[in-house]
């Protein structure tokens, strides 16, 4: 469309330089320049024809029409010895690339038509040669023919290649989608480095394991700016010497913290043609978590192992205890008695390590939905409390502190009680033996939210403990399971609860407190926000 409003202003132009030149004009030809003028202007910015297709337009149609009319009244009213012949191919190449075949040889065939039939009407007036002229229109428009088949098979082809970009490109922009979100969401660290130091790319999780604090590292930016990841430098300049693979276990060592352990593997992208600098990626993965996941794994293999074992001891434990009692009704002899109450409590300590073992497989079948169940925590906690008492004889040693009025919370009351019974045996086991070195408290600390914690005044227990304190089969008694904190964060997680540890100040005495967090009760919440609400309104 700029190709015909250039072409039209360019035919005003050239009928007024050469009226100025003293050339003789057909009035009419300066007009028919000025309309055509006009209407590539008005096609330009006012018509919006649809895209190039296999169907006609007829805005197309029109504006080619408009061309071809345009210069066939040129060449009919030409006064000078101008020939607007060559201008013919504009039509024709605008129907050849916006149209299909068909269109380009209508055009073309038309155009040939009407160069024969003005060759035919200037030559019979003149009597000059006709086959000379005719010929010479006949060729032109063999010409015009040839370029019509040619731009339509060029054009065809752009628009092919065209699609098969578009579709490329979003088939690329889609694949980069896909390839940011994995990478954003690894575990793993990934950087991307020049040659220069300069990190082109780094995903959460390596800046998570880079930062010393809560910091961001927008990249860009230079690895060597701090002294802490002076190792990762290193290995990068190091991977860019020797072209190969790299692994290291490297410590970034930051000014007040703690060591951060790493485990770091770099690799060098390859750009066959040269065209492009090789970058470093590396891989990090903190040593930690990774040492974490490999002690959950074994862990986890050797409870399933356990629980068989348990499964087979059982059966021949029961015949031992069996056959033990049925051999101490038989003995009189105060030392043969003895004897046996030596096998009798150690089968029941067996028997007891056999079923804290099953607890756990017991613990992940036999919970129901925590929304089945509920019970008002106070009084469950009074109960249990003052059982567990009369068992242990520790009155005097256990303070009871109830502080939930009706609270309900979703919890079945045997595993309630299992709880407790395991957190309180913990407790008493690590008590200083003083009155009152014990307690039990319920508070809320929000409403329809309820807080169970045990407290004991015994010592502090080692940072090395502590983060191993909910782990399955560890303990630090040789002569215990390890099991039974593991029992009780499996029946919390099942309920929605949380358990946690801290050390706490009672009564000026620093103590141990194991609490649990219980799922509020959000029916209770809900009817409290509304009675609110109607109450505001």
């Amino acid at each position: 469309m700029n190709a015909r409003i250039a072409i039209a202003s360019v035919l005003v132009i050239l009928q007024e330089a050469l009226q100025a030149l003293g050339t003789p004009l057909n009035h009419w030809t300066q007009a028919i320049c000025i309309v055509y003028l006009g209407a590539t202007l008005a096609v330009r910015f006012w018509a919006h024809p649809r895209p190039q297709g296999c169907t006609f337009d007829a805005l197309w149609v029109l504006t080619i029409g408009v061309d071809v009319m345009a210069f066939s009244l040129l060449n009919f009213f030409q006064a000078s010895a101008l020939n607007y012949t060559p201008l013919f191919a504009l039509p024709v190449l605008l129907a050849s690339v916006l149209g299909p075949i068909v269109l380009a040889f209508g055009t073309a065939a038309s155009v040939t038509l009407l160069l024969l039939a003005d060759a035919a009407w200037r030559s019979v007036p003149s009597g000059g040669e006709v086959n000379a002229a005719l010929l010479q229109a006949a060729l032109s428009g063999s010409g015009f023919f040839l370029v019509a088949l040619l731009a339509n098979q060029l054009a065809m082809r752009l628009a092919r290649e065209e699609k098969l970009t578009r579709e490329s490109q979003s088939a690329a922009r889609m694949q980069i989608q896909v390839n940011e979100l994995v990478v954003a969401t690894l575990a793993e660290g990934v950087l991307v480095m020049d040659g220069n130091g300069f990190v082109r790319s780094a995903n959460p999780a390596a800046r998570r394991l880079l930062a010393a604090q809560e910091t961001s590292y927008p990249a860009p930016f230079r690895l060597a700016a701090h002294t802490a990841w002076q190792p990762l430098v290193e290995l990068m300049q190091h991977t860019f010497a020797q072209h190969s693979v790299q692994e290291s276990n490297i410590n970034l060592v930051h000014s007040g913290l703690s060591t951060r352990r790493l485990q770091v593997r770099s690799r060098l992208t390859d750009s066959r043609d040269g065209s492009h600098e090789s970058l470093c990626v590396m891989f990090l993965e903190d040593l930690r978590e990774m040492e974490a996941r490999v002690r959950i794994e074994k862990l986890a293999a050797m409870g399933r192992m356990s629980t068989a074992v348990a499964h087979e001891i059982r059966n021949p434990l029961a015949a031992i205890t069996q056959a033990n009692a049925l051999l101490e009704e038989d003995l009189q002899a105060a030392d043969q008695r003895q004897l046996t109450d030596i096998v009798g409590q150690n089968a029941k300590r067996l028997a007891k390590i056999v079923d804290e073992i099953l607890d756990i497989s017991r613990a992940q079948q036999e919970i129901p939905a925590p929304q089945t169940t509920s019970l008002r925590l106070d009084e469950a906690v009074m109960r249990i409390a003052n059982d567990w008492v009369r068992q242990n004889a520790v009155n005097g040693q256990l303070r009871i502190c109830t502080d939930c009025e009706n609270t309900e919370v979703g919890f079945d009351d045997d595993h309630l009680r299992r709880l407790m019974l395991n957190l309180l045996d913990n407790a008493l086991r690590y008590t200083s033996g003083a009155t009152q070195g014990l307690e039990v408290s319920t508070q809320l600390v929000a409403p329809g939210q309820a807080r169970l914690a045990f407290w004991s005044d015994g010592q502090t227990l080692e940072e090395s403990v502590q983060a191993h304190l909910f782990e399955p089969f560890f303990s630090s008694e040789s002569r215990s399971t390890g099991l039974g904190l593991y029992i009780c964060r499996e029946l919390c997680e099942r309920y929605g609860a949380q358990i946690g540890y801290q050390r706490v100040l009672r009564e000026h005495v620093q103590g141990n407190e194991f609490f649990v967090m219980f799922r509020p009760d959000l029916e209770r919440r809900r009817t409290e926000l509304s009675s609110m609400a109607s109450v505001l309104v």
